[in-house]
């Protein structure tokens, strides 16, 4: 493995523009868990309603039962405001601070990449901390209305200007990406992207797989950084089975030394 990651160490210091694509393996090493793949809280069973997360945080099950849809996002809020963002996060922030070219496209909406610096950030599914009302104009943070969704209280919540459904800012199943993504989404693909890193995904969605497959025609390197493989895996130049955290921070010292030596 040390001779792969000096070749992309090596990548990074010769690239001017960096893309990291994101999903739910990022934050692991923050505590959270993934929802597939190794470690996954919801890997092969279904939620106690007898449906599937991907069911139980859909748009459909907003509308009709929001009380369960909220449950298992108050789940995932409860543990965000408990976590904080890792090494893997930090790193990330910096190499963007060192090449201001870099960008970062999420699936994750813990909101940690923002947290922890990263300013070109595409949150594709938006972020949990952001909530605001279905009937109104009412918008508000969780922090603010759920006390970071640290306390118990009635769900679903209500909005307290109409008592309308409060929801968070993100994209549940069964809906388009966030609209905040589009006019992002359309300056990246004119972006010159040097190298690609896809680490802790193992979805193949058009939004994922169109850079990679770009990618591949313009000969830019694709790392994976995942401890399994995935349907992605074969796209890849390099693949690091390992965690991002400790992944990203070897890198990072790698890079450092480099730049010193």
């Amino acid at each position: 493995m040390d001779e792969i990651l000096s070749v992309v160490a090596d990548c990074i210091l010769k690239a001017e523009s960096i893309l990291f694509i994101v999903g739910a393996g990022l934050s692991a090493d923050s505590g959270l868990p993934t929802y597939r793949g190794v470690g996954g809280l919801f890997e092969g069973i279904l939620t106690q309603e007898g449906v599937p997360i991907e069911e139980a945080i859909s748009k459909n099950m907003l509308q009709t039962r929001p009380e369960v849809t909220w449950k298992y996002l108050w789940q995932i809020g409860a543990a965000c405001h408990k976590a904080k963002f890792n090494r893997a996060h930090e790193v990330i922030a910096q190499i963007e601070s060192w090449k201001p070219g870099t960008w970062v496209l999420t699936q994750n909406i813990d909101g940690f990449e923002r947290a922890a610096g990263s300013k070109n950030l595409i949150q594709v599914h938006g972020q949990l901390s952001e909530l605001f009302c279905v009937n109104c104009s009412y918008r508000t943070t969780a922090e603010e209305l759920l006390a970071g969704y640290s306390k118990p209280m009635d769900l679903p919540p209500k909005c307290p200007a109409c008592e309308g459904l409060i929801r968070p800012d993100i994209e549940l199943f069964g809906e388009h990406h966030m609209s905040s993504s589009e006019e992002t989404f359309k300056i990246l693909d004119n972006a010159p992207i040097d190298i690609i890193f896809l680490i802790g995904t193992s979805r193949d969605y058009q939004y994922i797989t169109k850079p990679l497959y770009k990618a591949r025609r313009l000969n830019v390197p694709i790392v994976e950084i995942n401890p399994a493989e995935t349907v992605l895996s074969e796209i890849a130049n390099y693949h690091i089975l390992s965690t991002a955290a400790d992944t990203l921070d070897k890198l990072w010292n790698i890079c450092e030394k480099q730049l010193v030596s």
